[in-house]
């Protein structure tokens, strides 16, 4: 049985998460831990629990979902997973901070690049990747069908969907994948995303402002 964690980190109160099982196996998504306090609260976390870090998943690469990936890179040795589609928006990691009026030094991560209808598996739990571009040209989910989850980054939220007015977004190219790649899923699908509180694919479609019409 897998267990879901959930941290809230940084400026922009984006939820970082840890996938974990009985073997005490885990995958790190989407590290934003920014402040050493931060920082320590996942390495408090992970120790405690005893937890292997296997993997890293990015949901996509916007500031505010990596500002911990260097920090888990080197502290975990191991591969990060992302959408090549979000390439040029990870290199952009410097530019992004000095906005926000922080000195960031360039990412030096084993980078894999992950396409739709991918899976990944954490000991035999297998995981469909679907690539949900708008907020970002490399935004995707990973869903858990067997046990009904996903997280959805910055695509889908309770009441919302993610902002469509920054870098290579597209609100139509949003509205749709989420409609025809997450809407056709099972109702009661929880869904974790990048800020706010977990819903349900079935209360979305019910009641999201931006498809209830």
């Amino acid at each position: 049985m897998l267990q879901i964690q959930g941290f809230v980190f940084n400026f922009a109160s984006e939820n970082t998460y840890i996938i974990y099982n009985e073997n005490k196996n885990a995958w790190l998504i989407d590290p934003g831990n920014m402040s050493d306090s931060e920082t320590k609260t996942l390495e408090n976390f992970i120790r405690e629990k005893e937890l292997k870090i296997n993997k890293i998943l990015l949901t996509h690469a916007h500031i505010d979902h990596i500002l911990g990936l260097q920090w888990a890179s080197d502290t975990f040795k191991v591969p990060v997973f992302m959408h090549k589609d979000d390439q040029e928006v990870l290199d952009m990691f410097q530019i992004s901070g000095m906005r926000f009026g922080m000195a960031l030094e360039h990412i030096h991560a084993d980078i894999r690049y992950i396409s739709e209808n991918d899976e990944l598996e954490l000991d035999g739990e297998k995981f469909k990747i679907y690539h949900v571009p708008g907020h970002s040209p490399g935004s995707v989910v990973y869903h858990n069908e067997k046990q009904k989850f996903m997280i959805s980054g910055d695509v889908l939220f309770e009441g919302s969907i993610g902002r469509t007015d920054l870098f290579k977004g597209n609100y139509e190219q949003l509205i749709e994948g989420i409609t025809t790649k997450l809407f056709i899923l099972d109702p009661e699908t929880k869904v974790f995303s990048g800020h706010g509180n977990p819903t349900t694919i079935g209360f979305e479609k019910a009641y999201n402002p931006f498809f209830s019409s």
